[in-house]
């Protein structure tokens, strides 16, 4: 009986796991990227989070020389670490529910409700550029946003 060398090497059990591996690890090591830069970004858009939130916490306790949102601003960009430029404060008025315009105030007998709101925003560069995912400028823009109610 012949045996020819494919039938050889159908038969041999040797070294089939390292070919499993050789297809397997790059799918397990693509996952394991992915893994690592979505948790960065999460994390990153905490820190933002929890950045603007206390920006806004702070400057109701303290006094300074700063106007209001010059105070929020540094206080946000240096706990998030970003430029003052990348933080935006904004003001609201509602009256009986209705949005006014900040400057004006509300008519006798409305309900008057003033806010104040902070947004920051900051990209993340991923390890792998994603452009076969149709992100063209290779990072994502994380934006944070909160708000408190001054009156």
């Amino acid at each position: 009986m012949k045996y020819s060398v494919f039938t050889k090497l159908g038969g041999a059990i040797g070294g089939t796991v390292t070919i499993e591996l050789a297809l397997i690890l790059p799918i397990f090591a693509t996952m394991l990227i992915g893994v690592v830069d979505i948790t960065t970004a999460v994390n990153r858009k905490l820190e933002l989070e929890q950045a603007v939130q206390r920006s806004i916490e702070r400057v109701m306790q303290t006094t300074t020389d700063q106007t209001v949102e010059a105070n929020i601003k540094a206080e946000a960009a240096q706990a998030a670490g970003i430029a003052e430029s990348d933080v935006t404060v904004t003001y609201s008025l509602t009256c009986n529910g209705a949005t006014t315009p900040p400057g004006d105030d509300c008519a006798p007998n409305q309900t008057e409700m003033r806010y104040t709101n902070v947004s920051a925003t900051t990209t993340f560069t991923p390890m792998f550029p994603l452009s076969r995912f149709g992100i063209s400028n290779g990072y994502f823009t994380l934006t944070a946003e909160t708000g408190v109610r001054t009156s």
